[in-house]
């Protein structure tokens, strides 16, 4: 049975992979918003499809180039926690 403590533990580490592994995503879009949002005051250009397909195309971009960083932080993640767990090592 789990203890209380390994299962707060467990959820609180998969957070934060959880945050680890969104972060590129999450700072790219919130540049290329800022950007488009500057673009539109400067320019006043109230176009919807300005915000979301830069934002859109900018996000894809990274998590195709940060496939290989969130993979290998999830496989690390899984084989150092809950792998063990499940076979009994912690």
């Amino acid at each position: 049975m789990m203890s209380e403590g390994v299962f707060y533990d467990t959820l609180r580490q998969a957070l934060w992979a959880a945050v680890v592994m969104s972060t590129p995503i999450l700072v790219v879009a919130l540049v290329v918003g800022l950007a488009v949002g500057l673009f539109q005051a400067l320019t006043s250009v109230q176009e919807m499809t300005l915000t979301f397909v830069p934002k859109l195309v900018a996000i894809l971009i990274v998590f195709w180039m940060s496939m290989g960083f969130m993979t290998q932080t999830l496989v690390a993640f899984f084989n150092g926690h809950v792998i063990p767990m499940i076979s009994g090592g912690s």
